[in-house]
């Protein structure tokens, strides 16, 4: 059986053997935030993009890390798809590469998954107003001083 046939549709958990009957059972939200952390700390990615999460962080006040990201996970393996949107002037392919470093890096270091794939669809481009980009300089300001 082949890598890409291990991922199974429609599972929020899988079961991942680790010795003998033991098992651990890592869900498809857990790895979505790990790759949702990872693609936070990416220069030039002005937020992800997903439909229902964006509803509910609004209501909630709380940051859902796993916005726009799906998730398929296998028993030792997973695939991941990232909607994000970029800050206009940043180079979509160095941006997405990151991504797609960052989030293979993280996931595999934290659950020992094999990350077979990172797609990375850019949904949007986002220009700042003249206030965000003044705090921006703020904000870099007070990191440097």
């Amino acid at each position: 059986m082949s890598e890409n046939n291990e991922i199974m549709e429609n599972k929020e958990q899988q079961e991942v053997a680790v010795m003998g009957n033991d098992t651990i059972k890592i869900s498809n939200d857990v790895v979505a935030i790990y790759a949702g952390i990872a693609v936070s700390e990416v220069e030039g990615v002005y937020s992800t993009a997903g439909g229902f999460a964006g509803i509910t962080e609004a209501i909630s006040g709380k940051k859902n890390l796993s916005k726009g990201i799906k998730v398929e996970v296998g028993e030792k393996s997973t695939k991941i798809d990232v909607n994000i949107i970029v800050e206009y002037g940043a180079r979509i392919p160095e941006v997405a590469y990151e991504i797609q470093t960052r989030i293979k890096k993280s996931v595999e270091e934290m659950t020992d998954l094999k990350v077979l794939e990172v797609n990375v669809h850019v949904q949007g481009v986002h220009k700042m107003t003249e206030k965000e980009l003044e705090e921006k300089e703020s904000a870099n300001e007070n990191i440097e001083g």
